[in-house]
């Protein structure tokens, strides 16, 4: 009998993978995508932090259980990895950190003190501790606006602002689908540290009101330092004839090469203890579970 699969840490796996045109299936033992003509690909699944799979992708049952078993999240998106549809869940199987990270969004002072740890993390710098929220967000807007003209001038790029529709991905301009696949990436690596550290993707600190809220607010943080530079170097290449898949590629180079993933999770912890919140305690009338699971090599949000 073959050993129970147990979780690799985030830290230790590649950050992402994209895949289409093809189905996803077990077959004999192997995680594989298998193409119109029958040809299979092994996927190292449980190395894997996040797949991003693209349209004319199919997922078998048997995957889907496996990519979950091993804690990789399946992110469903659209033409050129920039529109997320849905999302699994493999992670944030604790109630305690979900109790804990809700216990900081609302209380009023917590929240505060989250965000402004935020904005010093992202912009490496003391944040006044007489600021309010709305005072740090209009000084974010103004702090991201010349960093976006910075980096576009030290990348050799015409810059006229961040601007896209979404509806017309072709519309916008070279630097700005450059940098939308790149935050693409960016957010889908951070839903999957975020849930494999055992949080919820929706509840915010910054953001407010979207599924993926709180993936927003840990994005923000090294959005500058990862994803916006390696996408105008490739919005600055005169003969880049798929741009979108080149920003991919410097991403998945980029994560690796700065160990984005091993940062990620420490980096959550850090934020959120910057609340001056304890961790709620079990209550003592609750029951434990009936068959208690072994300790696994994974991290604390993964189910395996």
């Amino acid at each position: 009998m073959l050993p129970r699969l147990r979780p690799i840490a985030v830290k230790e796996r590649v950050s992402m993978l994209f895949l289409e045109r093809g189905e996803l299936d077990v077959i004999d033992g192997s995680f594989v995508l298998v193409d119109g003509g029958g040809v299979r690909t092994q996927i190292p699944v449980g190395a894997i932090a996040c797949l991003m799979l693209e349209p004319g992708t199919r997922v078998s049952h048997a995957a889907v259980v496996l990519a979950a078993r091993v804690g990789c999240l399946l992110v469903w998106v659209g033409e050129a990895g920039v529109r997320l549809y849905a999302a699994g869940q493999p992670g944030g199987a604790r109630a305690d950190r979900l109790l804990y990270q809700a216990r900081l969004a609302l209380d009023e002072e917590s929240r505060l003190r989250v965000v402004r740890k935020m904005y010093e993390l992202r912009f490496n710098d003391r944040v006044p501790e007489r600021y309010s929220i709305e005072q740090l967000r209009g000084m974010e807007g103004a702090r991201v606006r010349e960093m976006y003209v910075q980096l576009a001038r030290r990348a050799g790029v015409l810059w006229k602002g961040r601007r896209y529709d979404p509806e017309a991905w072709a519309s916008g301009d070279l630097p700005n689908r450059c940098l939308s696949a790149g935050t693409a990436c960016l957010y889908g690596v951070c839903e999957a540290a975020i849930l494999a550290a055992g949080y919820a993707p929706a509840i915010g600190f910054i953001h407010s009101g979207k599924p993926r809220s709180f993936v927003f607010d840990i994005a923000d943080i090294v959005k500058f330092e990862t994803v916006v530079p390696a996408a105008f170097r490739v919005a600055a290449r005169t003969h880049t004839a798929d741009p979108e898949r080149d920003v991919r590629l410097a991403c998945r180079d980029l994560f690796r090469e700065t160990r984005l993933l091993k940062r990620l999770i420490p980096m959550i912890e850090e934020v959120l203890a910057a609340g001056g919140l304890p961790v709620p305690e079990t209550p003592e009338d609750c029951l434990p579970p009936a068959i208690p699971e072994e300790e696994g090599i994974g991290d604390a949000g993964h189910r395996g």
